[in-house]
This record gives C-alpha cells, structure tokens and sequence, in this order.
C-alpha cells in the first residue's frame, strides 16, 4: 500500500505531458541542465582562484578596514546605536 506500481508512475508521467507538454519539459531540461553547468564551472573557478591566491598574501579591497589596522581599542568599541536598543 506504501508503495506505487509501474503502472502508477506511467500515469503520473502522462498527466505531467499533457499539463506542461513536450516542448516546455524539454525546454524546463536544458534549463536544469545548463544551471548544474554552470554551477560546476563556477566552483571550479572558485576552487583554482583560492589555489592561486593561497601562495600570495592577499590584500583587501581598497575602503576595507581590517582587524591588522585597527587600534586595539577600536575593536572592542561598541556602535551606539546598537547600546540603545539592546
């Protein structure tokens, strides 16, 4: 009872053609298929770009404030607006 026959399945698959239609599943698949694509590509750039930057000492963007150039008083300074509504 917990379980669906082939025969189930083939019904369903049916009712899903005659809902979307052929062109749009095939369409909704190349979409899939081309998002997975590009995922892989993306993370494999991702992983080859933290590769190359692990040798180099990396600087941050130019405005960013990092925790080597603050004061140490600095750091622990806490923003008054956020003091007044806590």
């Amino acid at each position: 009872m917990g379980s669906f026959s082939i025969w189930h399945w083939l019904v369903v698959l049916l009712i899903v053609v005659l809902v979307f239609g052929t062109k749009k599943l095939k369409n909704i698949g190349s979409d899939l298929g081309g998002a997975v694509k590009g995922f892989k590509d993306g993370m494999r750039e991702g992983t080859a770009g933290d590769d190359a930057a692990a040798g180099t000492a990396a600087t941050p963007p130019v405005g960013q404030v990092t925790g080597a150039a603050m004061p140490a008083a600095d750091r622990n300074t806490i923003d008054v607006e956020a003091q007044r509504k806590s």
